[in-house]
């Protein structure tokens, strides 16, 4: 599809891939971008795109992305402001990282995975994102109908697009049970998606990443990444922001590809590490 002209909304947008992509989108084109983040400094963000691109391209919103009322309140400023959405990137994510049964030293007395954590990532990094998608999807279906259109055809052009974020740790990796099993769980639901969404003219695709430079990585214990991750990475460096928006820029603009594209700049994770 194509971006000029189209309004997206972006999760975790104030940092890393969410910044990076809707300064992208915002570059190409793109009418309308609503900036998602649960921070303050979205604001902050916002305004320095629009000043960029000399326009007020960006609306900043600041809330929870697990809080359904704010979803829909986005959704309704942007679509009552800009028509439909056109294109959703839920990038917001968080990460937990801890074995997942851990021994005490002295007394041998296990201890596994708070389930209250796994919940937590649970909630931002699959229901939300699919939820985020789902809006999108809902609100152009409504469109389509009340305008007299029913089953997309080729001959139209794609409607809407949907790129999930997902992750090279979808394949498993040690530490990250809750992590892992989140971008897992979100193949399944974007390869749903793909097979019904299309009815009403909207592409979904997933992009995995590797270990990209953004503010989540701090979250890493303490050299991991120069032990475990580095040396393999053909690139010998963590991937850019800005190198992963210009991948989904192209998720969302060349029709033709779909299903999952990997950026993971060589890097998976190796086995028993």
């Amino acid at each position: 599809m194509i971006i000029e002209g189209s309004t997206a909304v972006i999760t975790g947008a104030a940092s890393g891939i969410g910044q990076a992509t809707a300064f992208d989108l915002a570059s190409r084109g793109a009418k309308a971008i609503a900036m998602v983040d649960i921070t303050d400094n979205v604001a902050d963000v916002t305004a320095e795109m629009n000043k960029k691109e000399g326009r007020e391209v960006g609306r900043a919103f600041q809330g929870d992305v697990t809080d359904a009322a704010f979803r829909k309140e986005v959704y309704d400023a942007m679509c009552g402001d800009d028509g439909v959405v056109n294109i959703c990137v839920p990038s917001a994510g968080i990460f937990r990282d801890r074995l997942s049964v851990m021994l005490d030293k002295e007394t041998g007395e296990p201890d596994i995975y708070p389930v209250e954590m796994f919940h937590q990532v649970l909630e931002v990094n699959l229901v939300a994102p699919v939820y985020w998608a789902l809006e999108l999807v809902a609100r152009m279906a409504h469109n389509r109908k009340v305008n007299g259109k029913k089953k997309w055809h080729p001959d139209e052009t794609v409607q809407g697009t949907i790129v999930f974020i997902g992750s090279v740790a979808s394949q498993g990796n040690k530490g990250q049970i809750s992590y892992s099993s989140t971008k897992a769980a979100l193949e399944g639901a974007a390869q749903t998606l793909m097979k019904e969404s299309m009815f009403h003219g909207v592409r979904t695709a997933v992009i995995h990443p590797g270990f990209v430079d953004t503010p989540i990585l701090q979250g890493m214990p303490e050299g991991y990444l120069e032990k475990y991750v580095l040396p393999d990475i053909q690139l010998g460096r963590l991937i850019r922001p800005e190198e992963l928006s210009d991948a989904i820029c192209f998720l969302i603009s060349n029709s033709a590809v779909s299903g999952e594209l990997w950026c993971d700049a060589g890097w998976h994770p190796p086995a028993g590490t």
